[in-house]
This record gives C-alpha cells, structure tokens and sequence, in this order.
C-alpha cells in the first residue's frame, strides 16, 4: 500500500510539473509524421479480453500509442502521467480518443498486472493496456520502429493517429502537458 501511495504522489507531482507554468523550459521532442502497417495480431487487454490489434487502432477515432511497462520507474510513469492528464482536460470527452499502452514486458505484464498500473493511475474508460505473446509484442514494436531489445533501454516515444489521413504523427522525447495538448489538438483530439 506504501508503494501504491508513492507512486501516486509522483504521479500527481509530475502532472504538476507538466501542466503549470513551469512550462518556461519547455522539452523538447522530435516530431514526424509516419506511415506504420500495423501487424494482425490479437493482444490481450487489462481484463483479459482479446484485441484485434489492427482493428483497434485503425478504427474511427483518434488513437495514441505508447509503448510502457508495469514495473518501469523512469519514463513510463512520465507518458502515463501524460495519458491521466489528456484524460482530465478532455473531462466527459475523454472517450473521443483512444489511449492504448502496449507492454514492452510481456513476460511479467499479466492482465491482473496491468490492471493494478490502470488503477494505480486511475484510468478512466478509453485507456487500454495491452500484452500478449513476445513474438507478437516484438512485431508491435518493429511496425513501429519501436523495438528495444532490453526494456532498460527503451525510449520515450507517443504515436498519435488521426482517422481522417492514416498517418501517425511521431513523437520521439518527454513532452509537457501543453506540447502533447498542442499535438492531440493538430490530429483533431
């Protein structure tokens, strides 16, 4: 419970962080815009339903990727502070969007795992956290141009799909919370 405490009040400090004026210093990142053919495989959601990876994220509304993992301490807790505070600004819009975390971990990311990250961020519906095989996962990652081979060494990096052009807007390095509105915004959000 100590842990669960802790990592909500780094939660809530780096929402702080992200979303006042501190944002004189604003971060950098890299932006582009990309083709990706998403792979056909079937994933498995935070409660343990099968997801047709293709079809959820080439559906009808706007979707953005991120590629995290449940026990990580460094920049997965910054994009999911990213992901809880688009959520909050979007207020009863926040299913507009679809928010998708794919687990670069999939070996210790069970759906109770992910569950309890959800919870511990207090997710709220539209926001998807998904596993599956390693083999799949790795398809993921390499269709993205994402692929880490030691999840120590991933980066911080969002991918943002508007349903109207197909393209994903790629977005490489940690944002603040008024760049990554700005981005949602230009894609429609």
């Amino acid at each position: 419970m100590i842990k669960s405490g802790l990592v909500m009040v780094l939660v809530f400090l780096l929402i702080g962080l992200f979303s006042g004026p501190a944002q004189a210093a604003e971060a950098k990142y890299q932006r582009s815009i990309e083709t990706f053919s998403v792979p056909d495989v079937v994933l498995v959601n935070q409660d343990g339903q099968k997801v047709h990876l293709k079809s959820l994220l080439e559906s009808d509304r706007p979707v953005v990727v991120d590629f995290i993992y449940g026990t990580c301490t460094t920049i997965c807790p910054v994009l999911s502070a990213g992901y809880v505070n688009l959520q909050k600004k979007l207020g009863p819009d926040n299913q507009k969007v679809h928010l998708v975390s794919i687990t670069i971990d999939p070996e210790n990311d069970t759906p109770a795992i992910l569950k309890e990250y959800l919870t511990r961020y207090r997710a709220k519906p539209g926001w998807d956290f998904l596993t599956g095989s390693r083999r799949d996962i790795d398809r993921v990652m390499k269709s993205f141009d994402a692929y880490f081979r030691n999840k120590m060494d991933h980066k911080p990096l969002t991918f943002i799909r508007s349903p109207e052009d197909k393209h994903w807007v790629r977005l490489y390095g940690l944002l603040s919370s008024r760049d990554f509105m700005n981005e949602c915004r230009e894609v429609g959000i």
